[in-house]
């Protein structure tokens, strides 16, 4: 199985070379996958698969916040959007409750493709 072993490497290798701005984009890329994930999980009603993928969510979400560099004010605004979107998935995880958790994708969707423009603006000014 040569092949799923030069997957990993390659994905291995992608974390290690990323940038902080392109470690950033792979944190919302797999919030948005995991979210999905158990959004799955609840339409099969495989309760465990909903629950792990909610928590993966809540991780990346939780290393969000512990990285906010708080002398900057747009950092407040961040973690109360955090803050909300932990408490929405503690709610979609309680009532396994799909419409939560595609709202809450609808956010990390929103707020991943304000973070590729940001990337975009900052190439295109030779900052990134």
């Amino acid at each position: 199985m040569a092949l799923p072993n030069a997957y990993a490497r390659y994905n291995n290798s992608k974390v290690l070379t990323a940038s902080p701005a392109e470690l950033t984009l792979m944190l919302y890329e797999g919030a948005i996958k995991f979210c999905n994930i158990a959004i799955i999980g609840i339409e099969q009603h495989n309760i465990q698969k909903a629950h792990t993928n909610i928590r993966k969510v809540e991780r990346i979400i939780e290393e969000f916040r512990s990285t906010l560099d708080r002398k900057y004010a747009v950092a407040e605004d961040f973690d109360r959007i955090y803050v909300y979107l932990l408490q929405r998935l503690l709610e979609a995880n309680v009532k396994k409750d799909k419409a939560i958790l595609e709202e809450v994708n609808m956010h990390l969707r929103s707020m991943r493709d304000n973070w590729k423009e940001v990337m975009r603006i900052n190439k295109e000014n030779g900052r990134g």
